[in-house]
C-alpha cells in the first residue's frame, strides 16, 4: 500500500479515537479547586498559552502575563446588574453552564461539542476599580488557539450592544 494511504489511515484512526475520547468524558480534565476571589484576585493565569487574565498584571514574573492580558469588562450600571447581564449572554452561547452566580461574583464552564474539552471563565465585580474582573483558561492542552480571549471578547461586544 501507497505511504500517502496509510497516513490516511492513521489520521482517521487518530481522529476517531480523540472524538471517542473526548465523547466519553477523558477530554473534560478536573474542576480546578481554587477558583474564586481571593485578597481581590482571581486565580493567575494558565502557566502555558490557554488563558486569560484580567488580573494578568499583578502577576508581572508570570510566564505568560504578556500572552494572558486582556482588559476587565466596563460595569454598566452597578456591578451586580452588569453580572446578570454577563450570565444571560453566556446563557445564550453553546456549551455554557452556570456553575456559580451570585451578586459579585460568576463562574460559567463552556465545553466545546465534538471533543468535550472544558474551560472555566470567571467574572467578578471588583468595586475598588468598578469593572468586572476576567479570568477565562482551558482545563487541559498547552494552548486554546485563542479561544478564551474571543470568547471573552464577544462577551465584551455583547454587554456594549446592550448599553
Amino acid at each position: 500500500m501507497h505511504i500517502f494511504a496509510w497516513l490516511l489511515i492513521f489520521a482517521v484512526a487518530l481522529s476517531a479515537l480523540a472524538v471517542i475520547a473526548g465523547q466519553s468524558g477523558w477530554l473534560q480534565g478536573t474542576a480546578p479547586a481554587d477558583l474564586g476571589v481571593r485578597d481581590g484576585r482571581l486565580k493567575p493565569p494558565s502557566a502555558t498559552k490557554n488563558s486569560v487574565s484580567s488580573q494578568a498584571a499583578l502577576y508581572p514574573d508570570h510566564p505568560q502575563r504578556n500572552y494572558a492580558e486582556i482588559a476587565p469588562l466596563a460595569v454598566q450600571g452597578s456591578g451586580p446588574a452588569t453580572l446578570a447581564r454577563i450570565k444571560v449572554i453566556v446563557g445564550n452561547m453553546a456549551g455554557a453552564s452556570v456553575v456559580r452566580s451570585d451578586a459579585g461574583y460568576l463562574c460559567v464552564q463552556f465545553t466545546t461539542r465534538l471533543l468535550k474539552f472544558v474551560d472555566d471563565s470567571e467574572f467578578w465585580f471588583d468595586p475598588l476599580n468598578n469593572v468586572i474582573q476576567v479570568r477565562s483558561a482551558s482545563r487541559l492542552g498547552r494552548g486554546d488557539l485563542g479561544v478564551n480571549r474571543k470568547r471573552v471578547e464577544a462577551i465584551r461586544s455583547a454587554l456594549a450592544v446592550g448599553r
